[in-house]
């Protein structure tokens, strides 16, 4: 494992060359690189074209599962024949009005179902940004948005029973470390784990169904899976003697919630769209067994678009059968970050934060932050990452419905991410820690 942790990864020294071409004088820039992270915003301008002319802006991505998702607004040049993204309205389209980074937001499926993959971090994620004009394409760049950025090691790691990818930011350290785990995929996120750790935090983003040699899809949730994790991580010469925190989304928040409450010396969780209770799997750790709060998919109800609206199908954490799989989060000895969509429509995201926090207080604890977002949807990730309102779900076995309105839901991702660095920062970090990068 030193061998590998010597190994750093400098995407921007690729020899890749970003795709320009020019008609008529047109040219688009973007500032200050055609080159950036998949976090940072770019600023986007058009220069070339004529006096109040009026063009289409189109983008186009492709997701590793070879899906196109795409945007489009129609801008008018001003007297000098200029576009600026930062100060012109966008006049029709995808979006519009003064939206600098429309052209990623509002990325949308062909399919409104599609969710947008992103599993090869080593690689950049391409926007095509073009200029239209008399359906002629007469301007096109290409961003590229990479995911590993500023030395950030990726290690693989297989070690004993685990699998998973070890972030690791440049230098000796030390670092305060993360798990991050995520249901949905059951393989690595590794997206965000990147992307923390360019942060300056020690990631480890675990596995633990659907990836390599691991179960096809788990019926229970042995912790201590979760704790040799969390140990492997600790065991880390960058990471030793460092406080350790959890980041998850949806079920892999119930989750987080249950190796906070369970297992030492967790300081700092966020979760994201989770519930207060063990939902869908029973939990095991030693002696302690958690049930699952179950769900009865015949409360579900179809939209007018035709998908499965799930939203009031779980069970109620606070009836009588609910009760024995609320997590007693009160134990924990770490802080929470609670983060949660009002539309949310996978569950009751809101109803399950107010209980998790109500918990809390009843026990004379202050150690929580709730953060609510009125319009957005389940799936709060990284920024820029494009929209997901409907999608396959496991546990419902069709296409569900998960809410939100799409630039809401950009807003939330992009408040939610620095609130969630800043929360790692002030529970993770040491006083005299330099280590972690400012916003």
């Amino acid at each position: 494992m030193s061998s590998l942790l010597k190994c750093v990864f400098t995407p921007f020294a690729r020899n890749t060359l970003a795709k320009m071409h020019y008609s008529s004088g047109v040219s688009i820039r973007l500032l200050p690189s055609y080159k950036c992270s998949f976090e940072d915003p770019v600023h986007v301008t058009v220069s070339g074209l004529n006096h109040q002319q009026r063009v289409d802006l189109r983008s186009k991505i492709t997701d590793d599962n070879g899906r196109v998702f795409q945007a489009r607004a129609t801008y008018q040049a001003d007297n000098n024949g200029q576009i600026d993204l930062n100060r012109d309205p966008s006049l029709g389209g995808t979006f519009t009005g003064v939206e600098p980074m429309g052209l990623f937001w509002a990325l949308t499926g062909e399919v409104v179902s599609w969710k947008f993959a992103l599993t090869d971090v080593t690689r950049p994620a391409l926007v095509d940004i073009e200029v239209v004009s008399d359906n002629r394409v007469i301007a096109k760049v290409t961003n590229e948005r990479h995911c590993l950025t500023d030395g950030v090691r990726r290690i693989p790691v297989t070690e004993g029973r685990i699998r998973g990818t070890l972030f690791m930011p440049p230098g000796k350290g030390p670092f305060p470390g993360i798990l991050d785990t995520y249901v949905f995929r059951g393989g690595p996120f590794e997206l965000r784990a990147a992307l923390l750790a360019k942060r300056g935090f020690a990631v480890f983003a675990l596995a633990f169904q659907g990836y390599q040699d691991l179960p096809k899809k788990a019926d229970r949730f042995h912790l201590e899976y979760f704790e040799e994790g969390i140990d492997f991580l600790r065991q880390q010469p960058e990471v030793k003697d460092q406080k350790i925190g959890l980041v998850s989304i949806s079920k892999s928040g119930d989750l987080a919630l249950s190796m906070a409450t369970f297992l030492p010396g967790i300081s700092a969780t966020v979760s994201i769209n989770g519930c207060n209770a063990n939902t869908l799997v029973p939990i095991y750790y030693k002696d302690i067994f958690v049930p699952p709060l179950l769900f009865d998919v015949k409360r579900g109800k179809m939209t007018p678009s035709g998908f499965l609206d799930i939203g009031d199908v779980m069970n109620d954490p606070m009836s009588e059968e609910g009760l024995p799989s609320v997590i007693p989060i009160e134990r924990a000895s770490g802080n929470f970050m609670f983060i949660m969509s009002e539309a949310d429509r996978n569950w009751q995201t809101a109803y399950y934060a107010k209980l998790a926090c109500e918990r809390l207080k009843a026990h004379g604890k202050d150690n929580y932050e709730l953060v609510r977002y009125e319009k957005a949807g389940h799936f709060i990730e990284v920024p820029y990452m494009p929209f997901c309102l409907a999608n396959f779900h496991a546990a419902a076995n069709q296409v569900v419905y998960f809410g939100g309105e799409p630039k809401a839901h950009s807003e939330a991702q992009l408040d939610a991410w620095k609130r969630i660095v800043n929360f790692f920062k002030k529970h993770l970090a040491s006083d005299d820690d330099s280590s972690i990068s400012k916003l």
